[in-house]
């Protein structure tokens, strides 16, 4: 690559995988019991070790969320401005990086049916999880623009592959505490936010040590963290007794056009939020952020994705159409629009906290969507027309942003830009109503 490599031992980290303190699970149980609608009759309250057991093979699970898409796909914003530099890359070839992993996750997410159909749901989420540690091994590995791409693919791939499958397998387990399904279901989308806070205390502290052209060993560490992390997954298996596969359902099509509101805004949704992941840490490097403050902002975004249900989940349950993924993204875009106003730390950090505390909440609302309209055997048409458009809208927002961003000569043109845009699908997911009875069948 044209450059000297320093010696160093590559630190794995494995405490962020462990699970949450007692606290954590009995704040979650409140904040489900506050929000759960009223449904069928169910069987009696399990006891707290029951619930514990379950809690704690999902969390498990979550380090497939946290490996794919907290370190695979967000922690390339931490390493984008050395890459970026080190390599000469425009703006546009740095977005194209994300981009090729949000195609990736697309291809994933459509083929994740099909896989865990042939192959098993366990094996999905350890396969992808490990396509996703390969990939990262790679990405350290060299400097060639094909190769890099090519990982990057392969990342996003096995993210959607893991995370889907996963999904499955949470809502599986979930499904066994009826009275508790929706705080433990809750409890796999913590896992991005976990990657998030492990990247961002991590990475931005080695490239400060390592110096310029160092991106290569922040890759090399990621993945060693991200191998460990891997290596716990059986756990979930063993702790919940899962089968090596679930039923994926069957049910009618997702009906397109009665929910195209929400489907364009989630998609606008897609290109405005990964702008942000892609870019947010060189705009706050760019404006003289040095590496202590780019690894606390990472960290504040991350302990924000952890935390959401407790902020938002009175919106997922009480906004009935498309409106809670409209005003939850709708605070996505305020919690961008933040750093364009002013780059002063206390600013900076109430960025990340609204902004992380929201983008996750977004697709949780998406899937309240499918859950209150549809039948519960046309859920897995709906949650997967629901990824294809969000993958959609994310596969293209890196590099039309980054391609906005050379012509201006400047990220700001960019970031403005993406709060335009999630501005937009604000506006359109808020405008879809319910979906009617012969759309919706019986729920």
């Amino acid at each position: 690559m044209g450059m000297a490599r320093p010696a160093m031992t590559v630190m794995t980290a494995t405490a962020w995988t462990g699970s949450l303190p007692n606290a954590f699970l009995h704040t979650m149980r409140r904040a489900e019991e506050r929000v759960q609608r009223a449904g069928p009759a169910e069987t009696a309250s399990p006891g707290d070790a029951g619930v514990m057991r379950e809690a704690i093979a999902i969390l498990v699970l979550a380090i497939a969320p946290a490996v794919g898409l907290g370190i695979g796909r967000f922690a390339y914003a931490l390493i984008l401005p050395d890459m970026k530099a080190s390599l000469a890359w425009s703006y546009s070839q740095a977005g194209f990086m994300n981009t090729a992993n949000a195609a990736g996750y697309l291809l994933g997410a459509i083929a994740a049916a099909w896989t865990a159909r042939r192959v098993g749901e366990f094996a999905c989420v350890m396969g992808g999880t490990l396509a996703c540690v390969a990939g990262l091994a790679v990405s350290s590995a060299t400097g060639d623009f094909v190769l890099l791409t090519a990982a990057r693919l392969i990342t996003g791939s096995g993210a959607a592959i893991a995370f889907v499958s996963g999904g499955a397998l949470a809502a599986a387990i979930a499904q066994r505490r009826p009275k508790r399904a929706a705080f433990l279901l809750g409890l796999f989308y913590v896992g991005p936010g976990m990657g998030i806070v492990a990247s961002g205390v991590l990475t931005p502290v080695l490239l400060g040590m390592l110096g310029p052209g160092s991106w290569w060993a922040a890759w090399a560490m990621l993945a060693a963290v991200a191998a460990a992390a891997a290596c716990l997954l059986p756990f979930a298996r063993n702790t919940a007794g899962l089968n090596a596969t679930s039923g994926n359902g069957s049910g009618k099509a997702f009906p397109i056009l009665a929910a195209l509101p929400v489907l364009v805004g989630y998609a606008a949704f897609g290109v405005g939020y990964i702008a942000y992941m892609t870019f947010m840490i060189a705009f706050v490097r760019d404006g003289g952020a040095g590496p202590a403050l780019q690894a606390a902002f990472w960290a504040v975004l991350g302990v924000g994705a952890i935390a959401w249900p407790w902020v938002w989940s009175w919106a997922i349950a009480r906004m009935t159409g498309g409106r809670a993924v409209g005003f939850l993204t709708a605070v996505t875009a305020f919690g961008a629009l933040l750093p364009l106003v002013s780059l002063a730390i206390p600013i900076l950090f109430l960025s990340a906290l609204v902004f992380g505390s929201a983008f996750f909440a977004v697709v949780a609302a998406t899937t309240a969507f499918v859950r209150r309209n549809l039948p519960r055997q046309a859920w897995p048409a709906g949650i997967g027309m629901m990824t294809v458009s969000f993958g959609l809208g994310q596969t293209f927002g890196p590099v039309g942003m980054g391609a906005i961003t050379d012509l201006s000569g400047g990220l700001s043109a960019g970031m403005w830009a993406s709060v335009a845009v999630l501005a937009l699908g604000a506006g359109l997911a808020a405008l879809q109503p319910d979906l009617p009875r012969d759309d919706a069948g019986q729920r």
